[in-house]
């Protein structure tokens, strides 16, 4: 395991509860049993705060930790945009993120491929959420 994955899931400033949340979904990843709760505060089409609590493996402690760290104050077209990349980009190199997003290149890579559901299920989350 890449001692960089162990650096970004160790931090927790966002494994919080959102009380007053304005989206929240709840997802789980059937292959292995993760469990990721995401709550949201949207205003005016942008997220304002992100709080996750989950139970999961350290691939998906870091992708839900850099995603709660990106995902403030951008537009909610923006988010859907990377996540729909995101799908796609284990199996294309030549996708190029923008540079807010580039950070998941460290983890949303071939080098990972065997670890992909666990690296998308926090995004596939926040994804749930903001389309209810």
């Amino acid at each position: 395991m890449d001692l960089r994955i162990l650096e970004i899931a160790s931090n927790t400033e966002n494994n919080k509860v959102i009380d007053n949340f304005t989206h929240r979904s709840k997802n789980k990843n059937p292959i292995c049993g993760d469990e990721m709760e995401i709550s949201l505060i949207v205003k005016n089409d942008k997220v304002l705060d992100m709080g996750y609590q989950c139970k999961s493996c350290v691939y998906c402690q870091a992708s839900v930790s850099l995603l709660s760290q990106k995902i403030k104050n951008k537009r909610l077209v923006e988010i859907k945009n990377f996540i729909k990349l995101s799908e796609n980009i284990f199996d294309n190199t030549k996708i190029v993120l923008e540079k807010n997003w580039r950070d998941f290149i460290e983890l949303l890579n071939k080098k990972n491929a065997s670890r992909k559901e666990c690296l998308l299920l926090p995004l596939r989350t926040v994804l749930k959420a903001i389309k209810s």
